[in-house]
């Protein structure tokens, strides 16, 4: 796994969709995928820690992005904690925390993974 994103959301459902909008075509662009094929996530993972919302944000992950892994808190945990859960469970050589008002470029991924693994200091 070369790159692990974890988001940590508390009821920012369209802000968060338009976030994961971006991460899928970054992960298309840096993988080489087709828009309209199934998103291949073996080089990067995703993580959405929610916060307990009650907008419908969980919800939706799960619908529009099922290749996502959403971890469910039943308390507001806060951003920190949020963040170590997912850090945990990642397997990426590099790690993102990406807050959910983000919107990335399609090369953001690629161009920051070349430009770590060619700058190892």
């Amino acid at each position: 796994m070369k790159l692990s994103v974890i988001i940590v959301s508390y009821n920012v459902e369209a802000f968060l969709t338009q976030c994961l909008i971006s991460v899928d075509r970054a992960i298309r662009n840096f993988s080489d995928q087709t828009p309209n094929s199934p998103l291949d996530t073996s080089s990067i993972e995703v993580f959405v820690v929610d916060n307990i919302s009650v907008d419908g944000t969980c919800q939706m992950v799960k619908e529009r992005f099922p290749w996502v892994q959403l971890i469910e808190n039943s308390d507001n945990v806060g951003f920190s904690k949020a963040n170590n859960q997912a850090l945990k469970l990642s397997e990426g050589e590099y790690v993102l925390l990406l807050n959910p008002d983000t919107v990335v470029q399609e090369d953001t991924f690629s161009q920051c993974i070349s430009f770590s693994d060619n700058n190892p200091r």
